[in-house]
């Protein structure tokens, strides 16, 4: 049977959440492992890269402390912070041995801040296992024993875990989501990544990366990613490329992460990613980075394509054709429906589905405005250029 003209057309905005959701429903958990630490525990370092992070450098420090995982040292790097970040945390390490707070020296001639503080803290490490994790997650006890145990069980160099993410206040359940939608649709799931012989497929989530001493140093640590805007994707690449096994694992009840609070929070931070970090999860061919501006621009366009053609239609009466019209009710119709699954699954109102076209409004802004930066990065008063 024939499709008509309109659903034909259609396809891709049914096609796509589908696809998407069908991949999602592969992945793996921290859930799967065992919250217990096994008896032969390694002993792991959390290192903690912090510039101005005095919102939440309590509430991160104290959760980690918290952990059960028993050999354990946690080693906070202050980059030069400008704020009450190095008060709170040495507060903090009086009240318990295990954390000791370092200074970062002057950051170095082509490094990024991040890998900068992130090296330093390396070379303080005494523990087997390196965990990463960025000054605004919050950890449950039993985050740390089921990376572990899942490293082991999956013989695994690189674990990465991927949290939920919380949101707060207007601007983040509104935008959050729809970065987060157009990753998922890019990656899939954890298994999606995990399975894919790909180097460019390989990514990690620097809010929260396990690896052990061997593979970190062998590929040069941070160093190897120095001027690097998304260097925990460089970090899993570099170690997929040297031949270490990278996993990829969901921590929604183990891990959360509030990224940015307010909508120029958002902006600065996604603007400084989306394109100066996305161009590195390409095939080193010359023709994927030319258009790579132009994929960056799918997203939000074919969410606001059918909506635009709606309010033609409504304000220009008989200027769309019946063919046209019937392709953005259904390209409509199918996109609320994956917000309605992508809010609920979230525990927020459905009512947050219906204002997605703002939401991909926004997502464009930062997109073009990222794509006029090109390398160039701006954060936390510090300016960079991307390699």
């Amino acid at each position: 049977m024939n499709l008509p003209a309109s659903a034909m057309w259609a396809l891709p905005w049914i096609a796509a959440p589908v696809v998407t959701a069908m991949r999602l429903t592969r992945s793996r958990s921290l859930d799967e492992a065992s919250p217990v630490a096994p008896d032969d525990a390694p002993f792991l370092t959390v290192i903690v890269p912090a510039r101005d992070e005095e919102e939440n450098v309590e509430r991160c420090l104290r959760s980690i402390l918290a952990s059960s995982y028993p050999r354990l040292e946690v080693v906070l790097v202050d980059d030069h912070s400008r704020d009450a970040t190095r008060a709170i945390a040495e507060r903090i390490a009086r009240e318990d041995a295990r954390l000791r707070v370092v200074s970062a020296p002057d950051l170095p001639g082509g490094w990024f801040g991040k890998p900068w503080a992130c090296s330093v803290g390396a070379r303080e490490a005494r523990g087997e296992i390196l965990c990463f994790m960025d000054a605004d997650t919050t950890q449950s006890p039993d985050l740390l024993p089921r990376m572990v145990n899942t490293m082991l069980a999956r013989d695994a160099g690189m674990l990465t875990v991927a949290g939920a993410q919380e949101m707060h206040t207007f601007w983040e359940t509104l935008l959050q989501p729809q970065v987060f939608s157009m990753l998922l649709m890019r990656y899939g799931g954890t298994e999606s990544v995990n399975a894919s012989r790909h180097e460019w497929d390989k990514i990690a989530n620097g809010q929260c990366i396990a690896v052990r001493r061997a593979a970190y140093d062998a590929i040069g640590g941070h160093a190897a990613v120095r001027d690097k805007v998304a260097e925990d994707l460089m970090i899993a690449q570099r170690l997929f490329r040297a031949g270490v096994r990278t996993v990829l694992v969901l921590g929604i009840a183990q891990l959360s992460t509030r990224m940015y609070s307010s909508l120029g929070a958002l902006v600065r931070g996604w603007r400084k990613n989306v394109y100066a970090g996305g161009i590195d999860a390409l095939p080193r061919l010359a023709i994927a980075r030319a258009i790579f501006p132009f994929g960056l621009l799918v997203f939000p366009v074919a969410e606001l394509a059918p909506i635009a053609t709606l309010l033609a239609a409504f304000a220009l009466r008989g200027a769309v054709g019946a063919t046209a019209l019937a392709w953005a009710w259904i390209a409509t119709a199918a996109l609320l429906v994956w917000w309605l699954a992508v809010y609920l699954r979230a525990r927020r109102s459905p009512v947050w589905a219906a204002l997605f076209p703002l939401g991909a409004v926004v997502l464009l802004w930062i997109i073009l405005g990222a794509i006029a930066r090109g390398r160039s990065v701006a954060w936390k008063g510090r300016s960079y250029r991307s390699g």
